[in-house]
C-alpha cells in the first residue's frame, strides 16, 4: 500500500530533521576534529556580537555582508548561540511553502507540487545548508516570495523585496532585465489580476519553439524598445532602486566606507586566489600579486554577460525557467565559484521540473551521475592539494574544465528538455485593444 505525503506532513518532518542536524551540529563541534558549523557562521556571530556592543559589524574580518544579517543574529549573544541557525533553517522551510505556492498558482497537480517540494527539502545539499549557518536560504526565500507576488500583480511588494534581496546579495540584479521584460502591458491591466497560463494547457515542443522565439524576432524587439517605458516598469525600478540606495546611504552614514567595500565592490571585483571550482581561479592564483589587465578582465566577464542575454531574450516570459539557466550560467561562468552558490539554483529547480520532459531513469540520471561525478573529481583534486599539501594545482583547474563541461552538458540537457510556458497569458482587455488598432 502507497503512503501518500502532504505538504504539511513533509513540512514537520523537515522542521524535525533540521532541528536534529542543528543539535547534532552542536555536539559534533565539541567531540570532533572536523566541525559542523560553516565557517561563516563564526564569521556572522561574530560580527552580530560587535553589533549588538555597538560597533560596526566590518571590524570582523572577512564579514562581507549586509548588515542586516548581523542585525538578524544579534540573538546569538544573549540567546543562543544557535539563533541563526534556526533563522536561516526556517527560511529553508519557507522555500519549499513558496514553491508549492508558485506551483499551485500555476495549475501543478498536488502529487506533482509535493514531489518538487521534496527536491528541496530532502535535498542533502540544501538542508544542511541552513543547519551548518549559511545565510542563502533567507535569499532563496525573498527570491520566491519575488516571484509569487510578479505572479498575483503585487508589483510595489515585489519591487519592495527586490531592492532589499539586491542589497543583501548582489547577485539577483542579473534577473532586473526578465522582470522588466515580463512587466509588459499586454500581461498587467489597470485594477485587473495578471492572468496566468495554466499547467494544463503547456504546449507542444513545436509550439513552444515557434513562441520562444518571438522575443528574439527583430519586429517584436523592436516594439519591446518603443515601449520600454510603461509606467509599471518606471515604477519597479524607482521603487527598488530608491530602496537599494536607502539601504546603502543609511549603513554607508553607519558604517562609511568598509561597508561600501566589504558588502558591495568586494562582490563585483573579487578574484579568489585560493582553489574554487572556477575555471579562472589558476590564472587568477598565478597572476594575484598583479592586477589583471583590463583586457583579462573583459575577458572574464564576455561570455557571463553573452550567455546571460541570451538566455533572457529567449526565455524571459517563462521567468522561473528563465531565472534558473541564468543563475546556473552566472555560477557556471563566474570568477569565483563555491559550493555554496549551488543553492542560488537549487531553490530554482523544483519551479521548473512540472515542465520538463526529462525522465528520471534516462537523462535525467545521466545527468545527475555526471553532474557529481565532474563535482567529486574536483574535491579528489581539491582534498589531495589541501588537506594532503600535493601540488596538483594544474590537475585542479582541469578538473574545473571538466566540471564546466559537464554543467553547460547538463544544462544544455534541460534546455532541450524543458516545455517552454509563459508565465502570463495576454489579457482579454489587451487583446481587443490590439485588434482594434490592427482594424
Amino acid at each position: 500500500m502507497m503512503v501518500t505525503v502532504n505538504l504539511k506532513s513533509l513540512l514537520i518532518f523537515s522542521a524535525f530533521l533540521r532541528v536534529f542536524l542543528i543539535i547534532y551540529g552542536e555536539w559534533q563541534d565539541t567531540h570532533m576534529e572536523v566541525r559542523y558549523t560553516d565557517v561563516d557562521y563564526l564569521v556572522f556571530s561574530d560580527a552580530a556580537a560587535l553589533v549588538a556592543a555597538g560597533k560596526s559589524p566590518y571590524q570582523r574580518s572577512t564579514y562581507r555582508y549586509s548588515p542586516l544579517i548581523a542585525f538578524l543574529l544579534v540573538p546569538n549573544s544573549f540567546v543562543h548561540p544557535s539563533w541563526g541557525k534556526f533563522i536561516f533553517s526556517a527560511s529553508d522551510l519557507l522555500v519549499g511553502f513558496l514553491i508549492n505556492a508558485i506551483l499551485k498558482l500555476r495549475g501543478v497537480p498536488e502529487k506533482l507540487c509535493t514531489y518538487s517540494v521534496m527536491v528541496w527539502l530532502l535535498n542533502p545539499f540544501t538542508f544542511t545548508i541552513g543547519t551548518r549557518g549559511n545565510c542563502e536560504p533567507i535569499i532563496c526565500a525573498i527570491i520566491l516570495w519575488i516571484i509569487l507576488c510578479l505572479m498575483n500583480g503585487r508589483l510595489v511588494q515585489a519591487a519592495f523585496w527586490y531592492g532589499l534581496v539586491v542589497h543583501m546579495r548582489i547577485y539577483p540584479i542579473i534577473y532586473a532585465l526578465p522582470i522588466i521584460l515580463v512587466l509588459d502591458p499586454l500581461f498587467f491591466q489597470y485594477g485587473t489580476k495578471p492572468a496566468l497560463v495554466n499547467w494544463s494547457s503547456r504546449k507542444s515542443k513545436s509550439q513552444q519553439t515557434s513562441s520562444c522565439k518571438k522575443l528574439m524576432d527583430p519586429c517584436c524587439m523592436c516594439n519591446f524598445l518603443t515601449s520600454l517605458f510603461t509606467w509599471r516598469r518606471i515604477m519597479f525600478g524607482l521603487i527598488s532602486g530608491a530602496l537599494f540606495f536607502l539601504l546603502t546611504g543609511i549603513f554607508f552614514f553607519l558604517y562609511g566606507c568598509d561597508f561600501l567595500h566589504e558588502a558591495l565592490l568586494y562582490h563585483l571585483t573579487r578574484t579568489d586566489p585560493r582553489h574554487n571550482f572556477s575555471i579562472y581561479f589558476y590564472h587568477i592564483y598565478l597572476h594575484y600579486e598583479h592586477e589583471l589587465s583590463i583586457l583579462e578582465k573583459l575577458v572574464s566577464f564576455l561570455p557571463q554577460i553573452m550567455v546571460q542575454l541570451v538566455l533572457v531574450f529567449r526565455f524571459a516570459q517563462d521567468f522561473p525557467f528563465c531565472f534558473f539557466v541564468q543563475t546556473v550560467a552566472f555560477v557556471a561562468f563566474n570568477k569565483v565559484m563555491t559550493a555554496q552558490y549551488f543553492v542560488w539554483f537549487f531553490c530554482l529547480l523544483p519551479l521548473i521540473l512540472p515542465w520538463t520532459n526529462m525522465k528520471l531513469g534516462g537523462k535525467g540520471l545521466v545527468c545527475i551521475l555526471l553532474w557529481m561525478a565532474a563535482q567529486g573529481h574536483w574535491l579528489l583534486w581539491g582534498y589531495l592539494l589541501e588537506f594532503k599539501g600535493k601540488n596538483v594545482f594544474l590537475q585542479l583547474w582541469v578538473a574545473g574544465l571538466l566540471f564546466l563541461a559537464a554543467n553547460t552538458f547538463v544544462l544544455i540537457n534541460i534546455i532541450q528538455q524543458h516545455t517552454y510556458s509563459p508565465v502570463f497569458q495576454q489579457s482579454s482587455r489587451a487583446s481587443s485593444k490590439k485588434q482594434v488598432k490592427q482594424r
